[in-house]
């Protein structure tokens, strides 16, 4: 009588654990993630490849959406950033002017013209202004959001702009969509820029973009 291991008629292994599935002894387990979902190297991409953790990509649950209370944070910081230096700049241009006009005598024989040289000279000073601030409100959300990702008040509340298919920074290109289409908005007595702005709300993708995002094929996410 044999008091080993009882025979196996079947053939099957002694060890569940071998031959069903699990690595045998001496070979590495697959790694696994929580839940079994197998990781990288399994047919999922890796970090740096278009889909990796973006809504609607094959891989993983996605980033952190930016939230609009946030994004509407940033714009509202950047905004007052500007309209700071709106009046710093118009306080001295006009101040200038205004001192001119009070150099004029009232007594002179040309003190209308004096008058009406000071007025144009104010009006001139405001329009370079304006012309030298669009330009630089040009420069400063179309450069830094595309060779950035973000302006100073995106970086301010934690959120930044990135290409929506791969994550990274969205580039001049798509940076200069995403911005003049607010700006063709604005013509519109500012009502189409409002819109664009809060057209995230509508967005049923999941990923909270507007229209200029859209079109520019970027998101804006939470760091």
């Amino acid at each position: 009588m044999s008091f080993g291991a009882p025979d196996n008629p079947y053939g099957q292994p002694q060890n569940p654990q071998q031959g069903y599935g699990y690595p045998q002894q001496g070979q590495p387990p697959y790694p696994q993630a929580p839940g079994g979902i197998p990781q990288q190297g399994y047919g999922y991409p890796q970090q740096g490849q278009p889909g990796y953790g973006y809504p609607g990509g094959p891989g993983g649950p996605g980033p952190r959406v930016a939230s609009m209370g946030r994004r509407l944070g940033a714009r509202a910081i950047d905004g007052v950033a500007f309209f700071v230096i709106y009046f710093i700049l118009g306080a001295i241009g006009v101040a200038g002017s205004i001192g001119a006009a009070q150099d004029c005598d009232p007594n002179a024989a040309d003190y209308n013209t004096c008058i009406n040289n000071a007025s144009s000279d104010i009006a001139a000073k405001i329009g370079s202004m304006i012309a030298v601030l669009a330009i630089v409100g040009l420069l400063y959300e179309w450069l830094m959001t595309g060779l950035v990702g973000a302006t100073l008040g995106k970086l301010a509340v934690g959120i930044r702009v990135v290409k929506a298919d791969t994550g990274q920074k969205p580039g001049l290109g798509s940076s200069f969509i995403r911005w003049i289409i607010p700006l063709v908005g604005s013509l519109a007595c500012g009502i189409g820029q409002v819109l664009v702005y809060l057209s995230p709300f509508w967005d049923k993708s999941g990923r909270q973009q507007g229209w200029h995002d859209k079109a520019a094929g970027t998101m804006v996410i939470q760091n």
